[in-house]
């Protein structure tokens, strides 16, 4: 698959509870804000990218893209960023990932792909070997649809939406750690000792 058919949604629309309200797309990593990791390892997966963000609007548009509060005030959580983001793509499909993860996989998009058409289904999400990682993936842009039911029915958790929508899994158990996110303020060092292995690996 192309990617001009693949739009990426950057997640970066949380209140960011668990980081003391910090903006976590906006922490930095070698002197530059994780959201630009992700942008670098997701722009050449897809045509063009969008970011949802609630906070910090000017900021993320530096990165020249679209950025897209939620429709819906209060944080309402991921899914809705999910779907206002993707109102605004032109591609058939929507490549998400979150904003906190700078060593996101480099063929997301193609194993994902892969997954859906292996298994027949218009969604696929990540698995790590241990568990599922469900803001990791890759959905038909007419999945929007019933989102935007999900969504006015007061429905919010990511969980219950995806079993409903029964999705394809793609395995990406040899590489967990490109899952890595920003959870708390102490993995801050966990994610730099691991940008640190991996810039002395390509070197």
């Amino acid at each position: 698959m192309a990617t001009c058919d693949i739009t990426g949604i950057i997640l970066a629309g949380g209140r960011g509870t668990r980081m003391g309200g910090r903006d976590k797309g906006l922490v930095a990593l070698a002197e530059r804000p994780l959201v630009a990791h992700v942008v670098d390892r997701l722009r050449p997966q897809v045509e063009t990218i969008v970011i949802s963000a609630n906070r910090n609007r000017e900021r993320y548009a530096g990165l020249g893209y679209p950025v897209v509060a939620d429709a819906t005030p209060d944080f309402p959580g991921p899914l809705a960023g999910i779907a206002s983001a993707g109102a605004m793509a032109g591609t058939r499909w929507l490549l998400v990932t979150p904003c906190d993860t700078p060593h996101l996989p480099t063929d997301l998009a193609e194993r994902l792909l892969a997954a859906c058409a292996a298994q027949h289904r218009p969604l696929a999400v990540a698995h790590d070997g241990a568990r599922l990682q469900p803001l990791f993936l890759l959905l038909r842009r007419e999945l929007l649809v019933d989102l935007d039911a999900f969504l006015a029915g007061g429905g919010r958790a990511v969980y219950r939406w995806l079993d409903s929508q029964q999705p394809a899994q793609a395995d990406f158990s040899d590489c967990p750690a490109a899952f890595g996110n920003l959870n708390a303020p102490a993995d801050d060092d966990r994610l730099a000792a691991h940008h640190t292995t991996e810039e002395t690996a390509t070197t």
